[in-house]
């Protein structure tokens, strides 16, 4: 089964956050799927990370690398639905480009973001939940 996965899951397993072993467990035998945008989001957050003084910039390339080697298939969305849904439900186009992909390849939602399990399951999106 495939399971959409949001940057979050990603970068929590990267950064060897509390939930990794869980996301890692839950994954196993799945096939991971996100919009293809995954890497420009995931260096966004890193270099935010930074600004913020919570990642080294000795960290970065480790971080990115543990990031990147996750398997994953990139999908192609329809930008301009996703884009529908950000104004609809008044959230960030890179939320609903994951959104959108959980729709179009009709998998659940990985994610530690509330608000986006929120908006999921007003739109029936299933949420993988531990």
């Amino acid at each position: 089964m495939k399971m959409a996965a949001d940057t979050n899951t990603f970068l929590a397993v990267a950064m060897n956050e509390p939930e990794k072993d869980w996301l890692i467990e839950v994954t196993k035998g799945h096939d991971l799927v996100a919009p293809v945008v995954l890497p420009y989001e995931i260096g966004n957050a890193l270099s935010a990370l930074m600004r913020r003084k919570l990642l080294t910039e000795s960290q970065l390339g480790s971080v990115w690398d543990s990031a990147m080697a996750i398997p994953v298939e990139l999908a192609s969305i329809d930008t301009r639905a996703a884009v529908l849904l950000a104004g609809r439900f008044q959230i960030y186009a890179y939320d609903a480009y994951f959104l959108q992909c959980a729709i179009e390849t009709k998998s659940p939602l990985l994610t530690l973001d509330r608000p986006m399990k929120r908006v999921a399951g007003e739109l029936d999106i299933t949420i993988v939940e531990g």
